[in-house]
C-alpha cells in the first residue's frame, strides 16, 4: 500500500511540471511605471512597511536608503535594490515587495470605434481585443487602413493593422501585443 501510495505521488508531481505554466526567454515581464501601487515591507519591521505610489518620475523614495528610480525595474529587480541599500543598516533583512494595483498599463483606441478612449491591457492584449474593448468599429471605419501608434527610443512608430483580413483569417501576425502606451487609430 505505501509503495502505491509513493507511486501516486510521483505520478502526481511529474504531471504537475507537463502542466506548469513555461517560462521561457520571451515571456513578458511587468515593468513597473507611473502609477503603479506598491507594497514594500521589511519582515519583523513595521516602521519599514510603506504602500507607495509610482510618481510620475518614476523616482520613489524609501526610509534609511532614500530614492529609487524604478524606471525599466520589475519587482525582482526593485526587491533585490532594496535588500541590498538596507544591507548597510539591517544585515539579512528580508524584503518584500508586492504589486498591488498595475495602473500604468495602458493602451488608447481612437477615431471610428464605438466606444473610443483609455482602455487598461496586460501583458497578452492584442490589436483585436482592444478593439473588442472599445465595442468593435462602427459602419464607417476604414478597416484596412487601421494603424498603431507606438514610441520606440523617442521616435514614434507606425504599424499596419487590416481588420479586414484578420477576419478573414489572413496576416494574423499583424495582430500583435500591445505595449504600454501604444494607440490604435481607426480612421
Amino acid at each position: 500500500m505505501r509503495a502505491k501510495s509513493i507511486f501516486i505521488g510521483l505520478c502526481f508531481i511529474a504531471l504537475s511540471f507537463c502542466f506548469a505554466p513555461e517560462l521561457r526567454a520571451d515571456t513578458p515581464v511587468y515593468i513597473i511605471g507611473p502609477g503603479d501601487v506598491l507594497e514594500i515591507s521589511v519582515w519583523k519591521d513595521d516602521t519599514l512597511s510603506r504602500e507607495i505610489i509610482v510618481p510620475p518620475d518614476g523616482v520613489i523614495s524609501f526610509p534609511l536608503i532614500g530614492d529609487i528610480d524604478v524606471k525599466k525595474m520589475t519587482v525582482s529587480d526593485l526587491r533585490s535594490q532594496v535588500t541590498r541599500k538596507l544591507s548597510e543598516f539591517i544585515p539579512d533583512a528580508t524584503v518584500t515587495v508586492i504589486l498591488k494595483q498595475i495602473n500604468s498599463l495602458k493602451a488608447y483606441v481612437i477615431g471610428k470605434v464605438r466606444n473610443p478612449g483609455e482602455y487598461s491591457i496586460n501583458l497578452e492584449t492584442n490589436v483585436m481585443q482592444l478593439l473588442s474593448k472599445a465595442g468593435g468599429l462602427n459602419p464607417y471605419a476604414s478597416e484596412s487602413k487601421i494603424h498603431i501608434l507606438r514610441q520606440v527610443k523617442g521616435n514614434i512608430v507606425r504599424i499596419p493593422f487590416n481588420y479586414s483580413e484578420i477576419l478573414k483569417g489572413r496576416n494574423l501576425d499583424q495582430n500583435i501585443m500591445l505595449k504600454r502606451g501604444d494607440v490604435v487609430v481607426v480612421p
